[in-house]
């Protein structure tokens, strides 16, 4: 019992890990154990080793006191993944609430992009990519598995119409742009094709030279021309150089991107703008004209351009005539060529003049039609006497130009428009457009000059007026109108008169107005004048007399029997007055 009650078991109790070694013995072996782990640092990427995998982790050792877990959806760009697989991961924390390292392997593969983008930049690499997809304005390309922009102006050296035929397919690109606060990356490929150009251009311009043929590729269109890559050097084919035939715009006759053989027509001295042609490649059309084309042979052709002056007719392309207006129809008064013809008619025409060294042709479609001053019953249908009617064309000072058909105009003297009234310009009487009832007075076939008037159509009433405003007969006149000289005055039948300012005295010794009626007495009268002068001062003093009549040539004997009853006849006719007052009234409105 006494060795029992001797032994301690609390000698050999411990109350906690490494309580029975002394202090020294304890540093001693954590020291050991820190030297076999690694020092990390939070937001870093580190290399570690797979040491196990199941349905939802990998675990990890990175040589830390504890291993971490990554979800294994990060690895699904791995065909497979098994212990002893080396990986790079991101350390998001040491230790967690629950004392879990945590680990990221997607985290780990961005930073590790962005240093190779970084990289790929500050060296002037080139990296490749692929293209994702299309956006606004370029294409999403995913570098190292971050998505960066390419503009679409740097896609290519020449504009890009589709960018849909990029998606899906690798490109090499070279960054050069990087936001590091929106964390945008631009790339260019553009860049890389430029260089290689570089050489290629430098050739080109040193071996550059007039008619040098080259090819190209249609870069861009404009309504003057087209731009033409010649491999990396742009040249302008101008419209006027594309075809021999008339163009309005480019895209007739070529489409983007296609390829076509130019030849160099010039260029400035730096080489900076070139002028090119295709046309030139070709023969002149002119050159191949028919050898029986001659003044006066009649050809087909289409209209191409209408003018003021008249219309272009293609006959071929490349080969035009000009149709002048005053060859278009046998009328005497210019028209719009518009009236005659549009742009895309096929139309007939004659050959009036042709210079095949200045290559210039003129051209009639008039000449298709008999020339109605050369026709046979020209003299008889436009017999002096004949009566017609036509259309007023145009007016002068001096009289109008009447249409009586196309190509037959006459001109109707302004004092051959009315008996009765005094008429200084015709347009007192018609306008343009109206239409005139005329009879001929002359006829020159060979001048082609028809003398035409309208008063002809009645008989002069001039004859019947000399009876019945006889010197000394008193009339009621109406002052229409005054000036310095005197008064013109309205007469019965709708005749003008004439009174002197000293023949407007009134009785009282005041001056007749415009617009008063009085009585006037006739002081002179002139048919061959047709004249009329009156005087109302007469009507009151005897000492205003009117001046002797004219004496007629005297008559033969056998004549003179007869006077009395004619002239008595025509002194009396009164409803035969009054007929011809109303044909001129209603003529008048």
């Amino acid at each position: 019992m006494s060795n029992k009650e001797d032994f301690n078991w609390e000698n050999f109790e411990t109350k906690g890990f490494g309580e029975g070694y002394s202090k020294d013995q304890r540093e001693q072996m954590a020291a050991m154990y820190e030297g076999t782990l690694n020092e990390i640092t939070e937001k870093e990427v580190i290399k570690g080793t797979v040491v196990g995998v199941n349905e939802k982790d990998v675990i990890i050792n990175i040589g830390f006191k504890s291993d971490g877990l990554v979800p294994i959806s990060e690895f699904r760009d791995l065909e497979s993944i098994k212990p002893g697989d080396e990986v790079e991961v991101f350390i998001e924390e040491q230790e967690n609430a629950l004392g879990q390292l945590i680990l990221s392997r997607k985290k780990a593969k961005i930073v590790k992009a962005w240093q190779d983008i970084e990289s790929a930049f500050e060296n002037d690499s080139v990296i490749e990519g692929l293209v994702k997809r299309r956006t606004k304005g370029g294409l999403i390309v995913d570098i190292y598995g971050v998505e960066a922009f390419l503009p679409g102006s740097q896609i290519d050296v020449k504009p890009i119409r589709d960018f849909d035929i990029y998606v899906g397919k690798k490109m090499e690109v070279k960054v050069v742009k990087i936001n590091h606060a929106n964390d945008n990356v631009v790339v260019s490929h553009k860049v890389l094709i430029e260089k290689d150009l570089e050489k290629q251009k430098a050739e080109i311009l040193n071996n550059l030279e007039k008619g040098q043929v080259l090819e190209g590729v249609i870069k861009n269109m404009t309504n003057f021309g087209v731009f033409i890559d010649l491999g990396g050097v742009d040249g302008l084919l101008h419209i006027t150089d594309i075809s021999w035939g008339r163009i309005n715009h480019p895209e007739e006759v070529l489409e983007l991107d296609q390829k076509v053989q130019i030849v160099v027509l010039d260029f400035d001295e730096d080489k900076k703008r070139i002028s090119l042609g295709m046309k030139q490649l070709t023969a002149h059309p002119w050159d191949s004209l028919a050898s029986n084309l001659e003044v006066g042979s009649r050809v087909q052709g289409k209209i191409v351009n209408v003018a003021d002056y008249g219309a272009f007719l293609e006959l071929a392309p490349g080969v035009e005539g000009l149709i002048h207006v005053s060859e278009m129809s046998w009328s005497q008064h210019l028209r719009n060529p518009a009236d005659f013809v549009k742009v895309g008619d096929e139309i007939e025409a004659v050959v009036l003049t042709l210079d095949k060294d200045d290559r210039k042709m003129s051209l009639g479609i008039k000449q298709l039609t008999e020339d109605p001053w050369t026709k046979g019953d020209m003299s008889t249908k436009y017999s002096v006497g004949t009566k017609h009617k036509g259309v007023v064309r145009n007016l002068t000072n001096f009289g109008l130009f009447l249409e009586l058909e196309e190509g037959i105009d006459g001109l109707v003297h302004v004092s051959d428009l009315s008996w009765t009234k005094k008429i200084k310009h015709p347009s007192e009487f018609v306008k343009v457009g109206d239409e005139l009832e005329v009879a001929v007075l002359e006829l020159d076939v060979d001048n082609r000059r028809l003398a035409l008037g309208h008063k002809q159509l009645e008989e002069n009433p001039w004859d019947t007026f000399e009876t019945v405003f006889p010197i000394g007969s008193d009339h009621k006149c109406t002052v229409v109108s005054k000036n310095d000289k005197g008064a013109v005055l309205e007469l019965p039948y709708g005749l003008e008169g004439f009174a002197t300012s000293k023949n407007l005295e009134k009785a009282d010794g005041s001056q007749v107005e415009v617009g008063e009626s009085l009585d006037f007495k006739v002081m002179e009268f002139s048919k061959d004048d047709k004249r009329i002068v009156l005087s109302h001062t007469a009507i009151f003093r005897e000492d205003v007399k009117p001046a002797p009549a004219p004496k007629k040539p005297a008559k033969k004997k056998e004549d003179a029997a007869d006077n009395s009853p004619a002239e008595k006849s025509t002194l009396g006719d009164l409803d035969a007055l009054a007929e011809l007052k109303e044909k001129m009234e209603g003529g008048k409105k």
